[in-house]
């Protein structure tokens, strides 16, 4: 009774509608990040090199260590924000604390090999291009484990509050 006399099913609602709205941003997040990288670049070690150290037969060049800097710059700050975000949404589920931090152990690890992979085939060897799509595809795969596991986690939630009804 005290939680209908108090309000909390509705902060309850509204917390919840907040989170799945914010998921919702994340996964056009996740679609755009895709997108971005399969327009400059695909999953072939010889697409990421001629996309870091330029293309005579494409008429690029290589990509300046100003314009690295200033994206990575943006992307550590705001891939943080985004994975400390999403974690400590997934911290409030009911998963196994084994689970929150091997998938956040990982996702921190995926998002910074993904930044590095770019400077790691740029400035120290084009083998690296290989580990640039394993991070690309590790980072993709955790963050949406995590929104998927936050997902579960409210419907679970939700069908809780309505069975409690």
């Amino acid at each position: 009774m005290r939680f209908f006399v108090t309000g909390e099913q509705n902060r309850q609602l509204l917390l919840n509608t907040l989170i799945l709205m914010f998921l919702g941003y994340i996964v056009l997040l996740w679609i755009s990040n895709a997108l971005l990288y399969f327009h400059k670049m695909d999953l072939t070690a010889a697409s990421v090199v001629n996309y870091y150290l330029g293309s005579e037969e494409e008429f690029t060049h290589p990509k300046s260590y100003q314009s690295m800097l200033e994206v990575s710059h943006f992307h550590f700050f705001a891939m943080g924000m985004l994975i400390l975000t999403l974690t400590h949404l997934m911290i409030m589920t009911t998963m196994p604390v084994s689970v929150k931090v091997w998938l956040s152990t990982v996702v921190y690890i995926a998002a910074v090999a993904d930044e590095i992979g770019g400077w790691l085939v740029r400035f120290v060897h084009p083998s690296f291009a290989y580990f640039k799509i394993g991070a690309f595809v590790l980072l993709e795969l955790s963050l949406a484990a995590l929104v998927i596991a936050v997902l579960v986690s409210l419907y679970k939630m939700r069908q809780q509050m309505a069975g409690r009804k």
